[in-house]
Parts: structure tokens; sequence; C-alpha cells
């Protein structure tokens, strides 16, 4: 008679308009995460499927300190949808109106918006060529890249080309190709994003080390303040994304995000699938 499988390690399905993560809470536990163990889950047909993975970690700085995966493996120094999914978990968890979590992008503060939406602060734009990182000194305004996209350093890097219809553009395309420009020396996220009213854009993302995604507040972030620097808009606006609608909010402590999201499923890793992927 088989035995039934021995559960081992507990995780956390969330999304943040469809972005989507898997959450491991290393707070009680040690958590060896490894990129080939962060690959085989992200695997759509033989783990989860994520579009980023974060390992939940005690600290002495804040409330928790939060480490990014990509789907490739790689690892991310910001993921704002992320950032927002888990502060609702400790929130809740907690009862707390507001919390501080600690990330390689230095310590966010997270809060209560009401209404199920959760707000999170993701520090101050990297304006300069270095911060972003760029290849070389240069203005990040417009790059020297066709279309003219703004570089942005949100604790990752971003590259935003605003058109006239994001809709038409084929990302799937696009998106690798400006992923791996040169002038970014730790590849780069892509966004097109169109102008659709006062204060109010249309964006579309590829991820580095993911690839099309539903959403990306980081992203969002980033074609904010890029659309303000360039006097798109104010600094204030409502981001569309195939996913859903997020607010940014760019004020003189940082840039606000303030959006929905869901605690989807709790599951277990086997220790068989384990012992098989490591």
């Amino acid at each position: 008679m088989k035995h039934a499988p021995t559960y081992h390690l507990p995780f956390m399905k969330m999304h943040g308009l469809g972005n989507d993560f898997v959450v491991l809470d290393g707070r009680a536990r040690d958590v060896a995460m490894t990129p080939a163990l962060a690959m085989a889950i992200a695997d759509r047909h033989r783990g989860v499927g994520f579009d980023q993975l974060t390992v939940i970690s005690k600290t002495d700085a804040g409330d928790a300190h939060l480490t990014f995966y990509n789907a490739d493996g790689s690892t991310a120094g910001a993921c704002g949808n992320a950032t927002r999914c888990i502060a609702r978990f400790l929130i809740d968890e907690t009862g707390k109106d507001a919390l501080t979590l600690t990330t390689e992008r230095g310590v966010l503060l997270a809060r209560d918006a009401g209404n199920g939406l959760t707000s999170v602060n993701m520090g101050q734009p990297q304006l300069r060529w270095d911060e972003v990182p760029l290849a070389h000194e240069m203005d990040t305004l417009e790059l020297p890249i066709e279309g003219s996209p703004t570089a942005t350093g949100m604790g990752n890097p971003h590259c935003t080309f605003f058109v006239e219809d994001a809709e038409a553009v084929d990302l799937d395309s696009f998106g690798p190709a400006h992923e791996h420009h040169p002038l970014y020396p730790q590849r780069t996220n892509v966004q097109v994003a169109s102008l659709i009213g006062p204060d109010h854009l249309r964006m579309r993302v590829w991820e580095r080390g993911v690839g099309l995604t539903l959403a990306s507040g980081s992203s969002s972030c980033a074609t904010a303040v890029a659309a303000a620097r360039r006097g798109l808009t104010g600094r204030r606006v409502t981001i569309e994304l195939d996913g859903g609608t997020l607010q940014i909010d760019w004020r003189e402590d940082g840039v606000w995000m303030t959006g929905g999201t869901a605690h989807v499923f709790d599951g277990n890793f086997t220790h068989d699938w384990l012992e098989a992927v490591s």
C-alpha cells in the first residue's frame, strides 16, 4: 500500500491585479531558496507557477524582511504588488494599521488604505544614470533609443516608452528586445504607456526575468514618475493595467502605490517533490 506523501514546506498563493506570487513564510522555519528551486516552483505545469516568489523572514529593522525571486530564478530588488500582498497578509495577521517592511530597496512603509485596499511607499525614485543603473553617463529623461524612453530606478531598472496606443505594441517581441538592451547592464523592465485622460495612463508591462505580466507595481511607479517628469501628467495618476487599476502618488516622502490584493490559497510542497527538484 502506497503511503500518503509527507508534506514538508507550506506556501501561500497571492496576486495583485493578476500579477501572481508564491509566498514562503520563513519567520518560523528556515527556507533554503535556490535559483533552481525557484525555477521549479515557477513552472506552471510541473510546479505552482508565479511571476515572482517571495520569502518572508524576520528582521530587527521592521515587521518583516522580503526577498524576491523572478520566474527565471534571478533575484529582484523590488516587487511592488508582492509587497502590497504581503503587507495585507501581515496587517490582517497583526491587526496593525501600518507596518514597515525591509527589502533590498530599503525600509518600506505599508498601511491599510480602507475598503480592502493596501498602500505601500516604494521609496524615492532613482533618477541618475548610475542609480538606475545604465551602462554609462547620460540623461535618463530621454534615452538614445528609438522612441526616446525614460529610465527610472525603483530598486530595479525600468525603461518606459510613451506611445500613441499601448494596445498596438507587440510586447512579445518588443519587450525582450529592450529587456536586454546594452544600455541596461542588469537588464530592465519594459513598459509601454499611453495617455488616455488627464492624469490617467494605460500601461502594459514586460518584466525582466518573467515576461509579459498582467500588472507590475514597481513598473507602475516608474511609469508615473516618468510621465510626471516629462510633463504628461501630474504626480498623482491612475494607471490601467491588463489586470486592473493602481493609484500612484509621487509625494515628497516617496512613491505611494495603492490597490487591491488577493490571498488565493494555501498549500504544501511534498518532501518527494522537493527532493526531486533539488
